[in-house]
């Protein structure tokens, strides 16, 4: 069904610049300008001069859980989620059941995306059969599908053996692919429940050593460097990662890498509570962490800002620290979580977070049609932001199937007020269509 719909924004603020009207007709921007008609416009969104435009978000690390977790999430639950938080393109991650390992598989998570309207689905594909780590996965196959995958992750998991990994690397090559690695050395971490420091000694939980991902990202920086290939560090949470990632770039080698919105802005001392709601993968880390993670996103170490979107149901939460799932849903808290911590904080403008959270990740996973500059003729993929909203997180009222956010409770900034995905509005006045 083609959109022939027009739609006036009014006085929006682009990329927070001095306020314009933007015209969208059907599926792109017709017309950027000041006092623009109206006539012919079906609907009018009044931005009031205050609103920041941004190209519409991408993650490049979603988990949707489905099939076989639909329990926690779905494909229309998670992106009606991703919408309602800005995103118009999310990366479906592979650990599903059955593993996301093969071209039907993927398939059919594309498909879902297709059918489910509200944000664009782009499957990642396992780098090894049933993330196993013991032989490669179909990546040809699952290239040249219906779905088009270019990420490879066996997110979750580590691809711990470094002849699998470069072989990966090696055959991602071939059309343009890129290995997104969860950098944890299995064997460092072994029943371990938090980060390994002052907190984990009171507390007497089992330590997770930042040295177990900085050793891998060494060694996958280095194996990329001597394949020519493309890696991407998932969730880095370390300020010695940060150190790696900065020294591989300086050598023009082709790394990325993506921080998440909870680790720019919770600590390891949140773990006193034993509260679950805090137990993630990789570990929340320590305040020296978290500013070094913040400055290198500012200064473009990190490239980009991934939310690991990661819905559990109440069961798997609720429940004593050490038997309670990693992850935290992240979705719809994403942009105020980086409003509060890289904005507010004068660390980046606008102009940066449109970088950050559309334009790089979506240039990394080699989205064509997102995180396109805000200009005539270009896909009217948008989010409208009022970044002066101020308001309390109350998980009750997720679009999510499940509730396992770390921020309920805490006033965050900014809200979002519209989403356009091709011209149609998946969110209007902060509410899905």
């Amino acid at each position: 069904m083609s959109n022939t719909e027009k739609t006036l924004l009014r006085g929006a603020r682009i990329l927070g610049g001095e306020p314009r009207d933007v015209l969208i007709e059907g599926d792109t921007i017709a017309a950027l300008g000041t006092g623009l008609s109206g006539e012919g416009v079906h609907r009018t969104v009044e931005a009031g001069g205050e609103m920041v435009l941004l190209p519409g978000l991408v993650d490049l690390h979603t988990h949707l859980r489905e099939p076989g977790r639909e329990d926690s999430e779905t494909v229309l639950t998670g992106t009606r989620a991703a919408a309602t938080g800005g995103y118009t393109a999310v990366h479906a991650m592979a650990n599903t059941f059955p593993v996301a390992d093969s071209a039907g598989v993927v398939e059919q998570v594309w498909r879902l995306g297709r059918e489910s309207g509200y944000c664009d689905v782009q499957p990642v594909g396992a780098v090894t059969v049933g993330l196993e780590g013991k032989q490669l996965a179909e990546l040809g196959a699952m290239a040249d599908s219906a779905a088009q995958v270019r990420v490879f992750s066996d997110d979750g998991k580590c691809v711990d053996d470094a002849v699998i990994m470069r072989r990966a690397l090696e055959y991602v090559k071939a059309f343009d692919g890129v290995i997104a690695q969860h950098a944890q050395e299995p064997r460092l971490t072994e029943g371990a429940q938090m980060n390994e420091g002052v907190v984990s000694g009171e507390l007497g939980l089992t330590g997770w050593p930042a040295v177990a991902e900085e050793s891998i990202i060494a060694r996958d920086v280095l194996l990329a460097a001597h394949v020519g290939s493309r890696v991407h560090i998932c969730h880095l949470s370390t300020a010695g990662s940060v150190e790696i990632v900065r020294w591989a770039k300086s050598k023009g080698w082709d790394v990325t890498a993506e921080v998440t919105p909870h680790h720019l802005l919770l600590t390891d001392e949140l773990v006193r509570s034993y509260n679950p709601v805090y137990k993630v993968n990789p570990p929340l880390r320590t305040e020296a962490d978290v500013l070094a993670l913040r400055e290198a996103l500012a200064d473009g170490t990190i490239d980009c800002v991934a939310t690991d979107h990661a819905p559990h149901p109440h069961e798997d939460k609720d429940c004593e620290w050490a038997a309670a799932a990693m992850g935290m849903v992240g979705l719809e808290t994403a942009l105020s979580v980086v409003q509060h911590t890289m904005v507010d904080t004068g660390l980046l403008d606008w102009a940066g977070i449109a970088d950050r959270m559309s334009a790089r990740p979506a240039v990394i996973g080699r989205l064509a049609g997102h995180g396109r500059p805000i200009a005539v003729g270009e896909p009217a993929n948008l989010v409208l932001v009022d970044p002066a909203y101020r308001g309390v997180v109350n998980p009750a009222g997720f679009a999510s199937r499940s509730r396992n956010t770390p921020y309920e409770g805490r006033e965050l900034p900014g809200r979002v007020f519209a989403t356009f995905l091709r011209g149609r509005a998946t969110v209007l006045d902060g509410k899905l269509t």
